[in-house]
């Protein structure tokens, strides 16, 4: 009795599984375009052999390990630490203090010249303004001193991340229960008042083993995790799903 080799065996359904995890991260990643993605899926879903189910997924990295998920996930919830440095005042443009040396140069915008007064009919008056007086200098202030180092100091501020709102859970429907239709018209199953959802948007049904989900021809379509479908694709409990702008997450159906 011959044994079948090992990649040449029938995929079990939890292989496939990974293998469409797999391409849904290529797919999110932009690694796969959204018509690679949905000919992979069908490539995977038809696969015969484990050889197969390998070549569909070759050039694309295997899902990371759940403890390097939990841990991303874990530190984008933590607050972290943002240094915030004070802007340095423009030497070049800061104020200096008075020179009277500037009023005696002839050139200077504070010379004698700027200080000639006109009187009527042209007259020069012989007198010249005084320059102001150079203000006295202040004692030492070692708390003024203190106070401007420490503004110089970068400053420590705590950023908390924002809090993602979760999406509102849709069951998935019964094994045996009939097809969900979803849209905004009378005659569907799950009715949305939503603009952005068509009158006939999509429909939900239980197959086999398990749940499909098809966009019938809507206006602003259908995406599962984030890609738009535009054939039948496998749901599972997990998976966000938007109609137009009303997005869910499915939700087992016990």
């Amino acid at each position: 009795m011959t044994s079948v080799p090992l990649e040449q065996k029938r995929p079990s359904d939890a292989e496939r599984d990974r293998a469409l995890a797999v391409l849904r991260d290529g797919a999110g990643s932009g690694r796969l375009s959204h018509d690679t993605f949905i000919r992979r899926m069908n490539f995977v879903l038809r696969a015969q052999s484990r050889a197969e189910l390998a070549d569909a997924i070759r050039d694309l990295p295997p899902t990371e390990p759940r403890s390097r998920t939990w841990t991303r996930a874990l530190r984008s919830r933590l607050p972290r630490l943002k240094v915030e440095r004070p802007a340095t005042p423009n030497t070049r443009t800061a104020a200096r203090p008075h020179d009277p040396a500037a009023y005696n140069d002839p050139a200077s915008a504070h010379g004698p010249a700027a200080y000639d007064a006109s009187g009527p009919a042209g007259t020069a008056y012989p007198e010249r303004v005084a320059p102001p007086a150079s203000p006295r200098r202040s004692r030492f202030d070692p708390v003024g001193v203190l106070a401007s180092w420490l503004d110089g100091l970068p400053r420590l501020s705590l950023v908390r991340p924002a809090i993602a709102v979760p999406l509102p859970g849709l069951a998935l429907p019964a094994p045996g229960s009939p097809t969900v239709r979803i849209g905004r018209g009378p005659g569907a199953t799950l009715r949305m008042a939503d603009v952005s959802v068509s009158r006939y948007h999509a429909e939900l049904r239980h197959v086999d083993d398990g749940w499909m989900l098809r966009d019938l021809g809507s206006m602003n379509g259908t995406t599962v995790n984030d890609l738009r479908i535009t054939t039948t694709v496998r749901v599972r409990p997990g998976d966000r799903v938007s109609f137009g702008a009303v997005a869910y997450v499915l939700t087992w159906t016990d």
